[in-house]
């Protein structure tokens, strides 16, 4: 492979949250962190020298966003998924977090209902919480071995409610919603006078033959209720930029997000966020292919290792993301004693499940987007405690 994805850097000291933050998550340094979603994958050197070359010039005063590099997250829209947007719906956040946030304050009121899909990214429940909105429910179901949307709920849930906010590709499930799915949530959303806030962050890894398509691409009545989210930062290892797009086809409501963004101030964004962005959407088509290939490569062997090794810890195969959902409900544990059990037993550091929501209850979030002796690693500790049972 033209990348070399298998090689080992340490970020110990470097003030890197997946490493130098596990004490105070997990309660101890002596574990393997495999939790929060960046990778451990070099950033890729056309982005870093893109940023080397900028660095070249001694003055870092106040900057703007001007059209190549809108022009360059339009291009890669494009390329990546087909979706030819204007230049004018383009605008800025410091992150999908962040931009959660200006979405909920532009297009509802204290008190209002906003529906989301659990298990699902934490901090959409604790943002809707934290600005004093209300959260509805609508959880995913399994069947047939796949999640899937409970549309007969999902119709009840969005009648009076103000907004809601799709995850997709879904986080932690690794779903990749259909056409048919998306249409079918834009039509309910659109019959029940729901604003969509789309969080669309994973949508550049997608494992073949999966294919992504964006919620606001469907139709023009859909796009004009929508407002989503993409980023560089998971697909190019590149979070700590805290540089994300906008996107918002209706006029008049990204004029009520502008508002929002200047009422806050925080949207000058930064030098380096700019250069990284238009480095990796100009640069980024071979390498990121090349990623994908491995991630896949990663996740195979996971899945084959748990169906050999420790066949009462299940997962779904996601059709997305470097993350794996893992259900630990067979070994008969709480919730409480399977983190101590991952933790003490089998040295490792995942996300727990409850914070995804009650349906995280005996799951764990892994993250895979590491080389693979990281992960043989991991899977051999898992082993280990699991032969303790």
């Amino acid at each position: 492979m033209k990348y070399n994805f298998d090689e080992i850097i340490d970020r110990n000291g470097t003030v890197c949250e997946k490493y130098d933050h596990t004490e105070a998550i997990f309660g101890t340094r002596d574990i393997l962190p495999l939790w929060i979603a960046d990778t451990d994958f070099r950033t890729p050197s056309f982005i870093i020298n893109a940023l080397k070359e900028r660095l070249e010039h001694p003055i870092f005063g106040y900057s703007f966003r001007c059209n190549y590099y809108y022009e360059a997250v339009r291009s890669w829209l494009f390329r990546r998924n087909g979706w030819n947007v204007s230049l004018d719906w383009l605008d800025f956040t410091p992150g999908v977090v962040c931009g959660l946030s200006y979405g909920i304050k532009s297009f509802t009121e204290e008190g209002d209902k906003i529906v989301i899909q659990p298990p699902v990214y934490p901090p959409f429940a604790r943002t809707i919480k934290a600005n004093k909105r209300v959260v509805v429910n609508n959880p995913l179901k399994i069947i047939d071995g796949r999640y899937e949307i409970d549309f007969e709920d999902l119709d009840q849930k969005l009648e009076g409610a103000k907004l809601f906010i799709l995850c997709n590709p879904h986080n932690p499930t690794g779903r990749v919603f259909t056409k048919e799915e998306l249409l079918r949530i834009g039509n309910l959303c659109l019959k029940h006078g729901v604003y969509i806030v789309s969080d669309e962050i994973h949508s550049d890894l997608i494992l073949k033959p999966n294919r992504h398509i964006h919620i606001a691409s469907l139709s023009e009545e859909i796009a004009n209720i929508t407002l989503t989210y993409v980023a560089p930062s998971k697909t190019f290892n590149i979070a700590g930029f805290s540089t994300a797009v906008a996107i918002i086809p209706n006029p008049e409501l990204h004029e009520m997000y502008r508002n929002c963004a200047n009422q806050i101030h925080v949207d000058q964004g930064n030098i380096f966020g700019a250069v990284a962005l238009r480095a990796a959407y100009n640069n980024g088509d071979e390498w990121l292919d090349c990623c994908m290939e491995y991630i896949r490569t990663n996740i195979e062997y996971v899945l084959d290792f748990l169906r050999t090794n420790t066949p009462k810890i299940k997962c779904i195969p996601p059709e997305a993301t470097f993350l794996l959902w893992l259900d630990f409900s067979e070994l008969g544990m709480t919730h409480a004693d399977l983190q101590q059990f991952l933790i003490q037993k089998a040295k490792l550091g995942l996300n727990s499940g409850t914070d995804f929501g009650e349906e995280g209850e005996c799951h764990m979030r892994i993250n895979v987007g590491s080389p693979r002796s990281v992960i043989e690693q991991a899977m051999h500790q898992l082993k280990t405690a699991y032969d303790t049972l």
